[in-house]
């Protein structure tokens, strides 16, 4: 230890380190350095960032790492300083043996792009190791009659330690009788032999002790002994003699234990005991020694241990023949061991992405070393992987493989892949090995989520709860995780003004739709969103899709009855039919509608009640009220019809109308019995109004029209002379039908009337024409009805002035004006008036002549 130290402070444990730089990618010259054996842990061995010319943070970004053969890691990388350090102490003699120049290769791998740089470490020989014996005590038996310079072989020493560490000399010790031969052969063996010098003789001495030294040429120096007792025997004539000087033998390395390899044979042609030939290893190496086994008697070699081509390949050895008498003869055994393909490949990876993104570009994913340790074509290997893969396999330097993509990835297609890697030698009958890399497709934001369906049609009940749940829209994103966690949202838009949000809302998780508010039918009939779905990736990705809801009608809206359109239901409205109608004459229409669709606004109409049953009927789908026989003479005047509108929904809703028919053809009955009625004073109606403001301006005009008639007439009056009044009967006015169907519309039946009035200083005279009769009011107070041809001359029907018939024109003038004053009070039968153009204003007209006849005669 003492000396070991010694040399470890000397000048030659000094590192030496030299680097040889080449391209790598043109010859692949390792970087070499060289370092002495035994050196500490941690010792330094050189800087390969600086040797590569390279930065010490691109050795950590590029990924670089050392990759080692063995089992024994020698080497570390330090990445910080980009060191490389010894990791284990290194026994060169472990390594590498008798081998003159000791080499370890050791390859660097930058992971980023799958390169590799090789370089190797020689390992210098320092003298650690003594000279040594096979055993510490040689005995020889030697004949007293042995000649002088009868020379015996003696087993030389070994020194693992190589070149001039190595033995270099012999000595032995000081005697009279023996002195030491050594000679080197041409393999550069050194053989050593005990040369007998003076005769020995028995008697004298019977052993002999000397002392053999070897020693080696370190510094410092380091030598062995061992002790060589001889003991002197009576005389022997012949020594063995072996059949063979050399036996060559060749055995497979798979032959089982206990089989007989060779077989040496000497005689001896001495008798006795002194022709007894024993045998043992003269020469023989400790592994050779484990495995090999020599019978003493019958020189029969077998083997005893397991061979391994892949650890030795030859065994040299040498046996000795001794007889009983001392005397012995050497010969060598060459032992060739045959390969046997029993070593299956080996597949080592030593660089493997366990995760690869799908968009990465064509590359290398794994690395790995192949090596089989068998020879020839045995340790021929040839690998491959299943065809059905999107990689292939690159052989970028000998006993390495690279895994490399074919094409570009899709992780949708496939998220996992499991390679096989299966490596076969050529052997006869081949062996082969498999490993299996599982290989993950991390996930990229590649695909934007897509909806089931192009477009979704949803129908929805009106009238619905708020709250309720529509549907569920449903989109898929084929990536994974949170690539393909989807939000919906539903586009900013208005419907009628508002925004979507306050009728529609979505969970953002399930894509379930839900209304904010109930619908109505009859305020739209459906609408469009936008449903977005957005995917969790970055950037995200997004789709939309259309969803299109139907507003469904319910029968929620009563019939509405336009005509007779009258604010409230059960109100009076008032129709004229004549007396004289003929079966199935159409008296009037009620006309209704309803604010649904479908069925649910097909109206059928309905004759509820009536007070005279059977006389008339109502249309079943179109309302018009006609009479079904001829009016009889008991037929009371005013007949109550209630007319039931019904839609066709589930459940039917419906509404009523009550009419009012008047059946008469004298309108002054008509207009006397109408005085009976009774309606409400309550107007709801715009059209009442507007009939309102329309009677009050007729009424100003004529007030107005009074006013100036008055004062023209006053300034008459005292020249003319009080005009009589005479009687008129309106019997002979027809009536109007009333059969309005929208409520405005007038008569069905209007009457042409030409009107004329003169006056002058000897009588005064109203004459007015009604259709095609004259009639004549004069100052006598009589009433003359003519009729006119074609050429407008008159034809008196009852004779010339022949008087028809006498009417006091003040009560018909009195009676009239009562009429038109309870005719004001009923509002909603005001229309009859005005509408009746022409019998309103005859009368107005004969009033005017009326009371300037009578305030003529008053003055």
């Amino acid at each position: 230890m003492l000396e070991r130290q010694r040399y470890r402070d000397s000048k030659w444990q000094v590192v030496v380190c030299f680097i040889i730089t080449v391209e790598c990618s043109a010859a692949f010259e390792p970087i070499r350095y060289l370092i002495p054996e035994e050196m500490e842990r941690g010792s330094l061995v050189g800087n390969i960032a600086k040797d590569l010319g390279m930065n010490v943070a691109d050795l950590m970004g590029r990924g670089a790492r050392l990759i080692h053969n063995g089992k024994t890691q020698y080497f570390a990388l330090d990445l910080k300083t980009g060191n490389v350090n010894i990791n284990d102490k290194i026994d060169r003699e472990d390594i590498c043996g008798q081998v003159t120049e000791c080499f370890i290769t050791t390859e660097l791998l930058f992971e980023d792009t799958m390169k590799m740089v090789l370089f190797e470490v020689q390992i210098q020989d320092i003298n650690d190791n003594s000279p040594s014996f096979p055993s510490k005590e040689i005995i020889l038996e030697i004949s007293e009659t042995a000649a002088l310079g009868t020379r015996f072989p003696l087993k030389d020493a070994h020194d693992p330690d190589v070149g001039t560490n190595s033995l270099q000399s012999y000595q032995l010790g000081k005697n009279k009788h023996f002195s030491l031969d050594t000679k080197t052969g041409v393999n550069g063996v050194t053989s050593i032999e005990l040369t007998l010098d003076k005769v020995l003789d028995r008697e004298e001495q019977d052993v002999h002790h000397l002392i053999l030294t070897a020693t080696d040429g370190g510094d410092p120096v380091r030598s062995g002994t061992a002790q060589i007792t001889i003991h002197v025997l009576d005389a022997n004539d012949n020594a063995p003699l072996f059949t063979q000087s050399v036996y060559k033998v060749t055995v497979r390395e798979n032959v089982p234990e206990d089989t007989a390899v060779v077989v040496i044979n000497a005689t001896d042609m001495d008798k006795g005991i002194h022709s007894e030939v024993t045998y043992l290893f003269w020469k023989i190496s400790d592994k050779a020694n484990r495995i090999f086994r020599l019978n003493s008697k019958s020189g029969e070699i077998s083997v005893v241990g397991s061979l391994d081509f892949e650890e030795s390949q030859f065994y040299e050895m040498e046996v000795q023949a001794k007889d009983g008498g001392g005397l012995s003869s050497r010969s060598k055994v060459l032992l060739q061991v045959t390969d046997v393909n029993d070593n299956p490949p080996e597949i080592t990876v030593t660089s493997l992405s366990s995760s690869v993104s799908e968009d990465s570009p064509v590359g290398t994913i794994a690395l790995f070393n192949v090596n089989d340790r068998d020879s020839g074509a045995n340790g021929e290997v040839s690998c491959s992987i299943p065809k059905n893969l999107l990689f292939q396999l690159k052989k970028p330097f000998s006993n390495y493989y690279s895994l490399i993509t074919s094409r570009e990835l899709d992780r949708e297609e496939t998220s996992e892949y499991s390679i096989t890697l299966k490596v076969t030698d050529k052997g006869a009958i081949s062996l082969s090995a498999t490993r299996s890399i599982q290989l993950l497709i991390s996930d990229v934001n590649d695909n934007p989520p897509v909806f089931v369906q192009t477009s979704y049609n949803l129908y929805v009940a009106e009238n619905n709860p708020p709250g309720l749940s529509l549907y569920s829209v449903l989109a898929r994103d084929p990536d994974h995780d949170q690539n393909a966690k989807i939000i919906y949202t539903i586009e900013e838009d208005h419907i009628h003004e508002l925004p979507v949000s306050q009728y529609i809302s979505i969970n953002s998780d399930d894509g379930v739709l839900y209304a904010l508010r109930s619908f109505d039918y009859e305020q739209f009939r459906g609408f469009q969103i936008q449903v977005k779905a957005k995917d969790g990736g970055s950037p995200s990705l997004s789709s939309n899709t259309t969803v299109n809801i139907f507003i469904l009608d319910q029968n929620d809206n009563k019939p509405l009855v336009l005509y007779p359109s009258f604010p409230m239901d059960d109100s009076t409205g008032i129709e004229l039919a004549p007396r004289s109608s003929q079966p199935g004459y159409l008296v009037t229409k009620v006309v209704a509608v309803d604010a649904d669709s479908g069925q649910n606004a097909w109206l059928s109409y309905e004759l509820l009640r009536a007070t005279e049953s059977g006389l008339f009927t109502v249309g079943l789908h179109n309302g018009e009220i006609r009479t079904t026989r001829f009016f009889l003479d008991k037929d009371i005047l005013k007949q109550t019809l209630i007319v039931s509108v019904k839609d066709n929904g589930q459940p039917p809703l419906s509404a009523t109308a009550t009419l009012t028919v008047v059946v008469t053809d004298n309108i002054s009955e008509t207009l006397s019995d109408l005085k009976s009625l009774t309606v409400p004073t309550e107007v709801e109606s715009n059209l009442t109004l507007y009939l309102v403001i329309a009677i009050a301006s007729i009424s100003c005009l004529f007030f107005t029209f009074i006013i100036i008639l008055l004062a023209l007439k006053l300034r008459r009056w005292r020249n003319s002379k009080m005009i009589q009044s005479s009687s008129v009967n309106f019997a002979a006015v027809p009536s109007s039908h009333y059969v309005d169907v929208d409520g405005v519309r007038g008569f069905l039946q209007n009457y042409s009337r030409d009107l004329y009035m003169t006056t002058d200083s000897r009588k005064s005279q109203f004459e007015f024409h009604l259709g095609s009769s004259s009639y004549i009011l004069d100052d006598k107070q009589t009433y003359e009805k003519k009729d006119f041809t074609a050429d407008g001359s008159a034809i008196n029907q009852f004779g010339d002035g022949q008087i028809v018939q006498y009417v006091d024109y003040r009560n018909v003038a009195d009676n009239y004006l009562n009429r038109v004053i309870a005719l004001l009070n009923m509002s909603r039968n005001m229309q009859l008036l005005v509408r009746s153009n022409g019998d309103g204003l005859a009368f107005f007209f004969y009033f005017h002549w009326y009371v300037e006849c009578k305030m003529t005669k008053n003055a």
